[in-house]
Formats: structure tokens, C-alpha cells, sequence
């Protein structure tokens, strides 16, 4: 609903219903790659809608051009590898220009400045194939820096064939040290480099345009976005989540295929080891299919690979999100299925504890995604699937085997229906404001629960994680702003800004499609006036976390919009939290991480990954990396024997029917998940205290 009527406000002051545009451009460099006469009217079109219609109006000019222009050479050429010094300065003369080509639909630039990319990259393969013709020399040593994104542009030619034949040594000891000869070696990575050249030779001139549109929407916020019409199609398939596969979304990011989301439900997030931020450097089908590398391809290309019919066998090797850029990649099989709302479902247990000394029930709902059946609510049935009413009968189901807290996990939960953001919200407060948003014409809209009815009135912990975002942040937030439960976990994503998928051909004459914009149109603040935006919500006990929101958060994206503050509604706590009581869980919490031994193990772990990611220039010697693999594998043996004793499917015997069903498998395990362990202290703490 919020969409709809920010649109309405929105689309009339931008365009009329049919958008004609008539300029043309005679003066375009005559290369292989050309913009279209509908490209040049879109563009026009796109500025407009973004400059006007974005949340956060914006101004076309040369301080918008300067940005562009860097924006685009960095998502062409992240790490430097490709242009010259001198090819950068050629490129100067557009740096206050860009700005201006846009309002006209003159993409000249954009094309001339990818085609010199694009000859540079063709380049390097005969370079890379006579490197590979020699075995080169791992006793040199030598390092390699992984991460140039700030690095100076190579002055020359000579200058740049040494960073590609270390970037090229640096590849062939990864497969060396993975016990490969040299004949292996040269071959993996000289097809690497040849199917990196196809496919930048296969670019087609709606592949630049895109390209160069999101380079100019990414410096308005990461957000928004321009979705050519063969991806916008793609896009609107994965929003129904019909597709047969392993449930992630993925982009690509520095030459390789990035994880940036895990779908719950999907076979990726039920295998408990995908994670976002993870790449995947290979893919093979079935049990016996050959591993093809996949480094440097185009994100649909690979996802082309993944996807498959329900029941076959896809592997993966993957690349950690925390792991080093040293570390070996881990293989991972998975199941195609076909992902489904049912799967997404939440889910709940008793998890029995006993702290210092007394016996707890505590209650535990996994709640992965906001969501719900439009078409069975819309059909007026009341008990339609949604996560407010699985949550709610799970509660009368975990209340009736005599639990004595609520757990909420909400980690990685990225979000979903606001409107059952707020409907579960209701399920703990009596009623009133649950969230604001604030539209892209200053109106505020205070959405209120208005049901004064609760379906749970004990004590209540949310756990949280870097990785719940959007509708989860709301959640959480209100929770936390009525005082009714303890925030525990990590500094959530900070996620507070709505789009709007606008179809350009609503906009423009023609037949042929044109793609989509989403747009920026809103943003939400907490009902105490604070926005979600950037900062997320910090917990009241805060867990120990491996990743930091300068590297994992809206935080660490260049372009993202600033937290700010409104007026806060008209609310009234409910203070079963208090700040007295907050302090009490904080010290205990301090207390046990000084003495627990597992908290004490986790927080090492968290350092080690921490240095790990930290470290970006690596060893070309053989002796050296050989001996940095030797520790981390026997480290590795260490933690895998200290969990040995540890089943891994512990089973629910209270569960267990009557009618002599097998027990149901135990969601929860907490002698491997230390922040849930730490979260049913925390709740115990509180149900002492309250004593």
C-alpha cells in the first residue's frame, strides 16, 4: 500500500503517460559497440525519473559527473587491471561533461570509454597465454597485493605485465598447492582467460548500457538500479521465486560470483553453508560432473550452470565470506529444488536448559522471512499462511508444553511483507504505532497495530545478526522502542529505504521492451523518530561478530542514504525492559565471556577470521604458503576434534507422537550455535532477575 500511493504522488510530476522523445546523435564513435536510438531516449528518460523521482531529490551536475565517471571506471575496472594511467587521463575531458550527456540522451562517452576497456581486455590474452607456456618459479620471493581498488593506475605497458604475471602466479599456486602439474595448471587458467575474452567479446551494446546506467543510479543510492530488459525479465521470475535451484541470488563482484542473498527454504540456506558474501569459483553437475571454473564469468552465465531441474545434484566450490584470500575453496552439494513460501515457514521447539542451577523451558521460533498468502487472505480466510499466524499458533503450541521464555531468531532474515512486520509486532504489544515512513514528498504515514489483543505476554528476546535487514529491523526496532523484550546479537544491516519496480515502457512509445528502474521512493523510521537507515538496530547485549558494518551493512556501501531523525509518534512503552535490567544481562554477559570457555573459543575465532580477511597481500613462494595452509588446516583439525563428542541431529523426544512416529529432528543444537547458547543465558538472566 505504501508503494502504491507514493506513486501516485510521484509519477504524474515526472512524465506523461507516453514519453516521446525525438533528439538524435549523429556525432557517436563508429565502433562495434553503439548505442541504439532507444537507448538514447531511455537514458534521457532514467535521468529524469531519478533526478525527480528518488526519494532523495537529485541534482544533475558536475559534481553528480565527477562521481559518475569514477563510478564507472571502478565497476569496469575494480581492481586497475586493465586501463593504462594514460587511458584514465584520456578520459579527464568527460568528467564535468556526463552530466550534462544524460539530460541530452548523448551516450558517446560511456561507449568510447567501454570499447577502450574492452580492446585492453582483449589484450591480456595473449599476454596470460605466454606466461602460461613456462612453469615459472615458486621459490622467488615475491607478494602479490589481492586488493588494488585504491592502487595507482599502471603507468605503462611493462608496469602492467608484471601486476598480471603476478595475478596469474598467484592463481597458479592456488591449483599448485591443490597438488596440480603445471601442464593442469596452465590449462585451468589459460581456459579461464579465454572464456573471460568470449564473453567480453560477446558484449553486446544493451550490456554497456546497462552497465553505464547503474554506475550513474549506484552514486544516487545502492538501491536503486537500472534493469535492461533480458534481466528485468529474470528479476520478476526470482520475485516469484518459482525457479528450480538452490535458492541465492547472486551478482558479480571483482571477477567473481558473489553471494548476496540465501533464499530461506532454498536447498543453499537449509544446508546451513551458504552465506552471504560467500563466491563461488566452480560448478559441476550431478555426482561425477567435471569441475568448470568460473572465475571472471558473467553472473548469468553461471547462474545458467546452478539452475536445473528439481531433484538433480548441482556441486559447488566456494570461497568463504570470512576466509582469507589464501584459503582453499570448500566443495559444497546441493539438491535442486523448487523453492516455496511453505518452505520459509517458521518454525519453533522447546529448548531445555538448566542455568546456575535451576531448569528452564525456553521457547524458540526460527523465523527466516516475512511473509504471506495474499490470495487465501484476499479470499477472507483467517487462517491463511502468513508469519504472524505460524507464529501465533506456534506460541499456543510451545505455551501448552509449559515454556517459560520466547526466543525470536531473527538472523539472517532479510526482510519481506511490511505488513506482517507489523501484524507479528501486534502479537506482543497491546497496540498502537509499529513504524513510520516518511514518502518522497515529506509525507509522514504512522503504520499502527490496532489490535489491542496479544498472543504473548512473557518474557521475549529477538536475536538479531548482521544479516536481518529490512522488515526484521522494524521488528526488532519496535520491540526494542516499546521496551517489551532484550535485543541480543549483532548490529543488524541498516537497511531502511523501500523501492518501487517501475516499468519503463509505461513511460515511452514503443514496442520493443526497455527494462525497469527500482527506484527509491521512501524510507522508514522508528516509532521513536529514529531511522532505521545505516545504523540498523543495535542490540541491548551485544555478541561478538565477525563482520563489521564498514565491510557487511548498507554502512559499507559509498552512496548510501544518511540515518536521519522525525518526530516521534504518539507510543507508549510497555517497560517489561528496563535500563537497571539491561545493565544486570550486560555484566553477567561480560562475566561469562572472560570465563566461558566457548565464548572464549568464539571471540579467537572471530579475531582469526578478522586478521584473516584483513590481510590482502599474499606470498608468491611455494615454502611459505604451504607452511600458512599447514597451520590453518591444523587448526582447523583442532576445532573439528574439540566437536567430535557433539551430535550433530539431536532429536526432539518430547515431540514424539503417540502413535509411534519417529522423533522430529531438533532445529536448534546448542553446543554448536553459541549465540543461541548465549541468548537462553541471557533470557534465564531475566527470568532470575524478575525473581
Amino acid at each position: 500500500m505504501i508503494v502504491k500511493k507514493s506513486l501516485l504522488v510521484l509519477l504524474p510530476l515526472l512524465v506523461g503517460a507516453n514519453f516521446i522523445y525525438t533528439q538524435t546523435f549523429d556525432n557517436q564513435p563508429k565502433t562495434d559497440l553503439t548505442p541504439t536510438s532507444d537507448q538514447s531516449k531511455v537514458s534521457v528518460l532514467i535521468a529524469q525519473i531519478l533526478s525527480q523521482g528518488h526519494y532523495q531529490k537529485t541534482t544533475l551536475n558536475d559534481s553528480l559527473s565527477s562521481q559518475l565517471l569514477d563510478n564507472y571506471l571502478k565497476n569496469l575496472d575494480y581492481n586497475r587491471m586493465y586501463f593504462l594511467a594514460s587511458d584514465v587521463q584520456s578520459f579527464e575531458k568527460y568528467r564535468y561533461q556526463l552530466d550534462n550527456d544524460l539530460k541530452d540522451g548523448n551516450l558517446a562517452a560511456a561507449y568510447e570509454i567501454y570499447q577502450i576497456y574492452k580492446n585492453r581486455a582483449l589484450e591480456r590474452d595473449t599476454y596470460v597465454a605466454k606466461i602460461l607456456e613456462k612453469e615459472m618459479d615458486f621459490t622467488v620471493d615475491e607478494y602479490y597485493e589481492t586488493n588494488r581498488e585504491k592502487a595507482s593506475w599502471p603507468k605503462n605497458t611493462d608496469e602492467l605485465n608484471d601486476l598480471w604475471r603476478k595475478n596469474i602466479k598467484e592463481q597458479a599456486l592456488r591449483l599448485k598447492l591443490n597438488n596440480k602439474k603445471w601442464d593442469e595448471i596452465s590449462k585451468v587458467v589459460g581456459e579461464r582467460y579465454k572464456n573471460i575474452d568470449k564473453i567480453i567479446s560477446q558484449t553486446t551494446s544493451e550490456d554497456v548500457f546497462e552497465a553505464y546506467m547503474n554506475a550513474f543510479a549506484e552514486n544516487i543510492d545502492p538501491h536503486t538500479s537500472y534493469l535492461s530488459p533480458a534481466r528485468s525479465a529474470n528479476f520478476k521470475i526470482d520475485m516469484t521465486r518459482s525457479l528450480e535451484g538452490i535458492g541465492a541470488q547472486l551478482r558479480e563482484q571483482n571477477d567473481y560470483t558473489t553471494v548476496t542473498e540465501v533464499i530461506p527454504g532454498g536447498p543453499a540456506f537449509k544446508s546451513k553453508q551458504v552465506q552471504k558474501g560467500d563466491r563461488i569459483v566452480a560448478v559441476a553437475q550431478g555426482d561425477d560432473g567435471k569441475m568448470v571454473d568460473v572465475i571472471g564469468w558473467r553472473v548469468d552465465e553461471v547462474v545458467k550452470l546452478i539452475r536445473g531441474a528439481k531433484g538433480t545434484i548441482v556441486r559447488l566450490q566456494l570461497l568463504s565470506s570470512n576466509a582469507d584470500v589464501t584459503a582453499p575453496p570448500r566443495e559444497l552439494r546441493l539438491v535442486r529444488d523448487k523453492i516455496k513460501l511453505e518452505e520459509s515457514s517458521a518454525k519453533g521447539e522447546i529448548v531445555p536448559i538448566t542455568h546456575n542451577g535451576k531448569p528452564f523451558r525456553l521457547g524458540v521460533i526460527q523465523i527466516p522471512a516475512f511473509y504471506a498468502n495474499y490470495e487465501d487472505r484476499q479470499k477472507g480466510e483467517t487462517n491463511y499462511k502468513s508469519t504472524t499466524n505460524d507464529v501465533k499458533r506456534i506460541i499456543g503450541e510451545l505455551q501448552n508444553q509449559k515454556m517459560d521464555a520466547l526466543v525470536l531468531d531473527l538472523r539472517n532474515n532479510g526482510g519481506g511483507l511490511l505488513s506482517e512486520a507489523i501484524d507479528l509486532t501486534g502479537l506482543f504489544i497491546p497496540d498502537g504505532p509499529v513504524v513510520q515512513v516518511r514518502n518522497s514528498n515529506g509525507s509522514i504515514d504512522v503504520l499502527k497495530d490496532n489490535d489491542k489483543s496479544q498472543a504473548y505476554t512473557g518474557p521475549l528476546a529477538v536475536l538479531i545478526n548482521r544479516f536481518s535487514a529490512s522488515a526484521s529491523e522494524i521488528f526488532a526496532g519496535a520491540i526494542q522502542d516499546y521496551k517489551r523484550g532484550v535485543i541480543v546479537g549483532e548490529q543488524s544491516y541498516g537497511k531502511g529505504t523501500v523501492q518501487s519496480q517501475l516499468d519503463l515502457n509505461r513511460y515511452m512509445q514503443g514496442t520493443d521492451k526497455l527494462g525497469q528502474v527500482n527506484l527509491t521512493i521512501a524510507k522508514f523510521y522508528r516509532v521513536t523518530g529514529n531511522s532505521t537507515q545505516l545504523k540498523g538496530v543495535t542490540p541491548d547485549v551485544q555478541l561478538p561478530s565477525v563482520f563489521s558494518a564498514a565491510e557487511f551493512g548498507e554502512s559499507s556501501q559509498p552512496h548510501a542514504l544518511p540515518w536521519d531523525q522525525i518526530p516521534a509518534s504518539n507510543f507508549k512503552p510497555v517497560n517489561n525492559i528496563s535500563e537497571k535490567l539491561v545493565s544486570v544481562l550486560e555484566k553477567n554477559y561480560e562475566k561469562r565471556l572472560q570465563s566461558d570457555a566457548d565464548l572464549k573459543e568464539l571471540q579467537q575465532q572471530i579475531n582469526d577470521a578478522q586478521k584473516a580477511r584483513s590481510n590482502t597481500k599474499v606470498s608468491l613462494q611455494e615454502a611459505k604458503r604451504r607452511k600458512e595452509r599447514e597451520e590453518a588446516e591444523k587448526k582447523n583439525k583442532m576445532l573439528a576434534a574439540a566437536e567430535e563428542d557433539v551430535q550433530d541431529n539431536p532429536v526432539d523426544t518430547e515431540a514424539a507422537s503417540t502413535n509411534s512416529e519417529e522423533p522430529k529432528k531438533k532445529l536448534y543444537n546448542l553446543k554448536k550455535d553459541d549465540y543461541l547458547k548465549e541468548t537462553t543465558r541471557l533470557i534465564a538472566d531475566l527470568l532470575l532477575a524478575a525473581k
